[in-house]
Formats: structure tokens, C-alpha cells, sequence
């Protein structure tokens, strides 16, 4: 079966730095988009970041551009999730998800998996 497993998440202070990874089995890794997707306690998840199939194409929330950064190589079907400066606001449980289409999308329910997640907790 479908499996993408989280991994990297932590305890950062601000200003610092993490790096997440998204492990994807149980699939042709390249015929999927890729989003990064997070939730803050109290709050509704919400839109990070998406790669397309070929990673030639990525689309930022406003919130994140210029500090975080997604990549990914099909070859380890693996994802990435840079996050450089981060914020107390950057909190949450992020979640890597898998869409079967040829380019991006940035609403949840057009994805198709999802893994389990991972908490990064920003101090301030």
C-alpha cells in the first residue's frame, strides 16, 4: 500500500533552522505532485508549498516564500522541506501529501495520500 513517512521535525528556536523529509512507497513517485501542508493547534490545515512531478515548478504560500524551499529526488522518492528562519508562528504538524496530476495544486482535498506527520515546535 501507499506510505509516506515524515521525518525531521523537532524543537527549533527562532531564527533556526529544520529540515524535513517525505519517504513515498507503494508508488510511482514521479507521476505525483508533491505538497507540504500544515496544522497549528485551534487552526484549519493549510497550504505550504508544492513541487510538480518533474520539480521544474514549485508554488510558495505567502508566508513561506523566501525562507522555505521544496525539493525532491524521484530517483529516492523522497521530498523535501528546507525551513530556514523560522518563526513561533511556523508551529505545527506538517504533513506531506501526494497528488496524481501533471502540475500543482494547493487545496487538500485534491490530494490523494497523505503521511502521518510531523511536529515542529518553534520557540521564541
Amino acid at each position: 500500500q501507499v506510505q509516506l513517512v515524515e521525518s525531521g521535525g523537532g524543537l527549533v528556536q527562532t531564527g533556526g533552522s529544520l529540515r524535513l523529509s517525505c519517504a513515498a512507497s507503494g508508488l510511482t513517485f514521479s507521476n505525483y505532485a508533491m505538497g507540504w501542508f500544515r496544522q497549528a493547534p485551534g487552526k484549519e490545515r493549510e497550504f505550504v508549498v508544492a513541487i510538480t512531478r518533474s520539480g521544474g515548478n514549485t508554488q510558495y504560500a505567502d508566508s513561506v516564500k523566501g525562507r522555505f524551499t521544496i525539493s525532491r529526488d524521484n530517483a529516492k522518492n523522497t521530498v523535501y522541506l528546507q525551513m530556514n528562519s523560522l518563526k513561533p508562528e511556523d508551529t505545527a504538524v506538517y504533513y506531506c501529501a501526494a497528488d496524481r496530476t501533471s502540475w500543482y495544486r494547493v487545496t487538500d482535498y485534491n490530494y490523494d495520500y497523505w503521511g502521518q506527520g510531523t511536529q515542529v515546535t518553534v520557540s521564541s
